[in-house]
């Protein structure tokens, strides 16, 4: 045991211990230099708002900027946005990012998602307004025709068109509610009269 004290106090232990902790201090200052390097430390880029761009204007102004990016798809389409522009981003704009961070962009779809029409034949006009708004379609207007159920939807139109249930249409899309006013028709009144 008083060996290993006498060698603890010896020249060549203290000199060892010395170059060992040189080399520990020289090999941290590399590995922390070379993280530095590596990593960026200290070097940011701000985002860029692409809020609004095209996606080729967006992909030349993320490389241009040291940024790569990931562009998603969105089934929401916003009318004010124009089609297959920048809906969202993330980071948004103004951040501060490290070069190479890679953006995550939202795309406008080209127009509104189709919904099907569901059956409102036979229902009342206040029940097929709602059913029409819960899928997304608006009701423009609402005409009448001689059938003897009062409010009671008997067709739909789209542009002038017939649609019936189970079509499909682009979402907000305008419906037109053909509905009975609750009289007799002209031919089952003639109908009724023939038969007496």
């Amino acid at each position: 045991m008083r060996h290993f004290f006498e060698f603890l106090r010896s020249r060549i232990f203290l000199i060892q211990i010395g170059l060992a902790l040189a080399v520990l201090v020289a090999l941290c200052f590399l590995v922390l230099s070379w993280l530095k390097s590596t990593t960026h430390h200290g070097e940011f880029v701000e985002v860029p708002d692409f809020s609004k761009m095209s996606v080729m204007e967006m992909r030349k102004v993320a490389e241009g900027a040291g940024l790569r990016y990931e562009v998603l798809d969105s089934t929401n389409y916003d009318p004010d946005y124009p089609r297959f522009s920048i809906l969202e981003q993330d980071p948004p704009a103004g951040n501060k990012v490290k070069v190479n961070r890679k953006i995550y962009f939202t795309v406008n779809p080209s127009g509104y998602k189709k919904v099907t029409i569901p059956n409102v034949i036979q229902v009342t006009q206040r029940n097929a307004k709602s059913m029409l708004r819960a899928v997304g379609l608006d009701v423009q207007r609402v005409t009448y025709i001689d059938e003897l159920g009062k409010d009671m939807v008997y067709n739909m139109k789209h542009k002038g068109k017939y649609v019936k249930p189970g079509d499909k249409l682009p979402k907000t899309s305008k419906i037109e509610l053909i509905c009975g006013n609750g009289n007799i028709p002209e031919s089952a009144r003639i109908q009724a009269e023939s038969n007496e």
